[in-house]
């Protein structure tokens, strides 16, 4: 058995050709042709290490846990292969694997690399003094309107000297990886027993790409959008979204180059192939840049996901089943016939690709301590803090930030809370969680339901206590099929049974 991941940062469902959007993306419509083309995906946990959290371990991240690495008890899909003998490769320029948040991932793999020089990668050293009014592609402070901002001055600094080493498009990251990944495929594609995972960075921000980069017109123009409220006018919006689309068109490209040698090489015979996402971005709907605290909008958790199954060969139809980020680990553990853990919540996609097979009735997604949401893939309630002086917690016994050790001040609230139903057994540290402060101004307030099916761009709040209670009754449920802390059901406005599965 073989099995082959594709996986893009932030990339945008709504706006591919093969959904309908406006971007031309040839190469995944030839995909879409090849695959089961899911209609509701959806994310789990936000933003990029805890959705891979989930890569790995079939179940939420984010209600027990912010940004951080895998932790002793986790069950981990690569490293479970690499234990039965299944070679796990990744091929990565996802640079926060090799930050302090994510420093326990890439090790899971049998074999792993990665590229370095993406956002501000802390790649290219140059001692140069920032300068004071330094704001190269990025957007203008709140406020101010027709110049460029200043969003990260360390970071983007950061970035300036790494787009430096950009001289051709083989120089890219990106670019890298995928060529890293081809390599492996054409060195092992004849072998049985490999996981080949390919993951990029792009079209994660700053929107970075071959056409931008070298096209004196464009290259100064702003491509990193900002985590915040929209001030800027129609020319700065435009701007980036004609930024963000060359990027995707770029990762069509590289998409392309495996699709390419899964021709050549004729592994659709005998190789599944997932391609998929971590989550969206805002790129100005609902007044938003980013992710962040903004209300969990369809832009940024429903994503598009591309599937092909060579044993039922079902290719070129899109299913109408509700599935999500965490069913992934244990639709690979079924291909290749290996036991799924009993912590892994997610269900195998084996009979859902044959013949659309519900696999779930509801999909909850979220920040940690921030805003969550739930859809049964028609109705969507938005959910939002109901009461921020309910202190939340990180249980972890891993505690690192996303680039930092937790500090000495954060060590010093830490107790032993009680093992959780999915520890194995052992206790972890309960340490307060500080929700980071510059995301709470984007909160709005207030419930949001909407109905997707009579309004996909969910521009008009739906006024109806009924499917509201639904939905609330089925987060609630779902709060407690993953053992969620107490603390969680007084934060979001939810009545605890108090029957927690710990033990």
């Amino acid at each position: 058995m073989k099995a082959l991941m594709v996986m893009y940062d932030s990339l945008r469902r709504d706006l591919l050709s093969v959904y309908g959007g406006p971007i031309p993306a040839p190469n995944f419509e030839r995909l879409a042709a090849h695959t089961v083309c899911f209609d509701k995906s959806y994310v789990g946990s936000l933003p990029c290490m805890p959705a891979r959290r989930e890569l790995h371990t079939g179940r939420y991240n984010f209600l027990h846990r912010s940004w951080g690495p895998m932790e002793p008890y986790d069950d981990s899909m690569p490293e479970i292969l690499k234990k039965h003998g299944i070679h796990s490769r990744l091929a990565t320029d996802h640079y926060h694997y090799v930050e302090d948040g994510g420093c326990t991932y890439h090790s899971r793999y049998s074999s792993w690399s990665c590229y370095r020089g993406q956002e501000s990668d802390n790649w290219v050293a140059d001692l140069a003094p920032t300068p004071t009014e330094f704001a190269p592609n990025q957007l203008s402070p709140e406020g101010a309107t027709g110049t460029l901002r200043e969003m990260r001055r360390h970071g983007g600094w950061q970035n300036m000297h790494n787009r430096e080493r950009l001289h051709s498009e083989e120089d890219f990251p990106m670019s890298k990886t995928f060529e890293d990944g081809i390599d492996f495929l054409n060195r092992n594609g004849r072998y049985d027993n490999w996981f080949l995972q390919i993951e990029t960075f792009d079209p994660h921000e700053p929107f970075t790409s071959p056409t931008s980069h070298f096209d004196p017109d464009c290259a100064t123009q702003p491509d990193w959008p900002p985590y915040a409220d929209v001030t800027e006018g129609h020319e700065e919006i435009e701007a980036i979204r004609t930024k963000y689309e060359a990027s995707v068109r770029f990762c069509d490209r590289q998409l392309g180059r495996v699709l390419d040698l899964m021709d050549e090489l004729d592994l659709w015979k005998d190789t599944m192939l997932i391609v998929n996402t971590d989550h969206g971005f805002f790129l100005s709907e609902h007044g938003y840049w980013g992710k962040g605290g903004s209300p969990n909008y369809e832009e940024l958790v429903h994503t598009p996901l591309f599937i092909w199954d060579p044993r039922s060969g079902r290719k070129g139809v899109h299913s109408p089943a509700l599935v999500q980020t965490i069913d992934l680990a244990p639709t690979v553990l079924d291909y290749f016939g290996i036991e799924i853990p009993a912590d892994m919540l997610g269900r195998p996609l084996t009979q859902t690709l044959a013949d659309d097979t519900p696999v779930r009735e509801y999909a909850l997604f979220g920040y940690h301590s921030m805003p969550v949401g739930i859809t049964d893939g028609r109705y969507t309630l938005l959910r939002d803090v109901k009461d921020f002086d309910e202190k939340t917690y990180e249980y972890t016994q891993m505690p690192t930030h996303m680039r930092a050790m937790f500090s000495v001040e954060e060590m010093r609230t830490a107790t032993m809370a009680p093992r959780f139903s999915y520890t194995k057994g052992t206790p972890v540290m309960k340490i307060e969680a500080r929700p980071n402060p510059r995301f709470l101004h984007t909160l709005k307030g207030g419930d949001m339901l909407f109905d997707l099916q009579s309004d996909p761009h969910q521009e008009h709040v739906l006024e109806d206590a009924e499917q509201s209670d639904r939905l609330l009754t089925a987060m609630t449920a779902a709060f407690e099929e993953n053992d969620a802390p107490e603390e969680m059901y007084s934060r979001y406005g939810l009545s605890s049974t108090g029957r927690r599965r710990n033990k």
